[in-house]
């Protein structure tokens, strides 16, 4: 507990030392980078990889087509190979 006091107060001095100038430097590059469209790109990709792992529903893969209108599907975990 004194190491994390120890450590914000540190902070803190060097933080003012900087000043305001300083502050509004790292809030703009912050911002930046929030904004970019790369990072919601990551991030988007990250979620959906996320969700799919997460997610409870099985994956469905096609098996060999009734006729040209019907395709039976699957749970992927079922399907032999």
């Amino acid at each position: 507990m004194l190491r994390l006091i120890i450590g914000v107060a540190a902070g803190y001095v060097l933080g003012t030392k900087a000043g305001r100038a300083r502050y509004e430097q790292i809030t703009a590059a912050s911002r930046a980078v929030a904004g970019s469209p790369v990072t919601k790109k990551l991030v988007s990709a990250s979620r959906q990889k996320l969700s799919d792992k997460l997610s409870t529903r099985p994956k469905l893969e096609p098996m060999e087509p009734i006729d040209e209108r019907t395709t039976v599907l699957i749970p992927h975990n079922q399907l032999r190979r």
